[in-house]
């Protein structure tokens, strides 16, 4: 009855969706009140991550800068690539987190799927910048059974969908 209250609801607003867990229409007034504030922060992390965004495209802009005005002069050491790799997924990261963020604001499904993608590249991100002279080997064990897992988890959503 919920579900299809909710679809009648989306059809006159295709825009507008709410989280079944935060319905805008309560009625205990405390809780509708206690539903507006949350989705009120949630737009004002929404906010935040495009500063965060921005912020990083700035980052990479200035890594990159700062690495090829150094002697030697437009070249980059194997150092200075998995920096700037780490400053541009650190980006993409927090596109990603953004777009969970609007998922969860428009819809009332939770991405999980985009949510092990989004973990499977922020844990990527950790492999590729890793110094491996100074980890210890149940550190790189931890982050195998991550990857692992996260791996394992999104090829079972993605096939679960097929």
């Amino acid at each position: 009855m919920e579900e299809k209250k909710n679809t009648e609801e989306n059809q006159h607003h295709p825009f507008i969706a709410y989280h079944e867990e935060l319905p805008p229409a309560h009625e205990d007034p405390l809780i509708r009140f206690l539903h507006r504030i949350i989705r009120i922060t949630v737009k004002a992390l929404a906010v935040l991550m495009v500063l965060v965004i921005m912020w990083g495209i700035g980052d990479v802009v200035f890594v990159l800068y700062t690495r090829l005005s150094e002697a030697p002069f437009f070249l980059l050491n194997i150092n200075d690539l998995l920096e700037t790799f780490g400053a541009f997924l650190a980006v993409l990261i927090a596109i990603e987190i953004f777009i969970n963020i609007r998922l969860y604001l428009g819809t009332n499904i939770v991405p999980v799927k985009l949510v092990v993608a989004t973990a499977l590249m922020a844990i990527s991100r950790k492999v590729i910048i890793l110094d491996l002279d100074k980890l210890t080997p149940d550190y790189l064990l931890g982050i195998a059974a991550v990857v692992l897992g996260l791996g394992v988890s999104y090829w079972l959503i993605a096939r679960e969908r097929n």
